[in-house]
């Protein structure tokens, strides 16, 4: 079951049906979208996406998921999750462009690898980031991730896969912590 984290200025908890508008708001925003999988889907896919979180990802317990929340608004979306590009756990993340550079995107990736670490007791954690995306690129690096290969995807343009590797003796739970049941 996805737990509810904490940062200083977040809130990361799982989506309540009562947040689909939200979440195809976010999603279907150019500025966030493009950076996200396969680029820009249709409302209808947003939707449907939407419905298969709760199910299959929180019916089967999958893997996490999160509305990410400040002041009670939602402003993004994050998930933490296994696949097969990385052969590892792989970060996500999405933060509506109004919060764009405040520091937020690199308190939620830092929760998020936190939550990987500290609870899910992984040794490393990948994110894989569109080459232009210099944004990311420059926040991941920031937090220390480093980057291990290029892919070349079947439509011409570059993912960067990044990972992150766990110092021996160092929790990070200072950064995310489960909230108190």
């Amino acid at each position: 079951m996805t737990p509810t984290l904490r940062t200083e200025r977040l809130l990361l908890e799982p989506y309540t049906t009562e947040d689909q508008e939200d979440f195809v708001a976010l999603f279907q925003d150019r500025q966030v979208s493009r950076w996200m999988g396969d680029g820009p889907a249709t409302e209808a896919e947003d939707r449907a996406l939407f419905g298969r979180l709760f199910t299959k990802v929180y019916a089967q317990d999958l893997f996490d998921v999160w509305a990410v929340r400040r002041n009670g608004r939602l402003i993004g979306h994050a998930e933490i999750k296994p696949t097969d590009a990385t052969g590892g756990h792989e970060i996500i993340y999405a933060l509506t462009p109004d919060v764009w550079g405040s520091g937020l995107g690199t308190e939620l990736a830092e929760a998020l690898v936190a939550h990987g670490f500290d609870t899910l007791g992984l040794t490393e954690v990948y994110a894989t980031v569109a080459a232009p995306n210099s944004a990311s690129l420059g926040l991941l690096n920031r937090i220390g991730f480093e980057h291990v290969r290029d892919v070349a995807e079947d439509d011409g343009t570059t993912t960067r896969v990044l990972r992150r590797r766990r110092t021996r003796g160092r929790r990070l739970s200072r950064t995310a912590r489960a909230a108190p049941a």
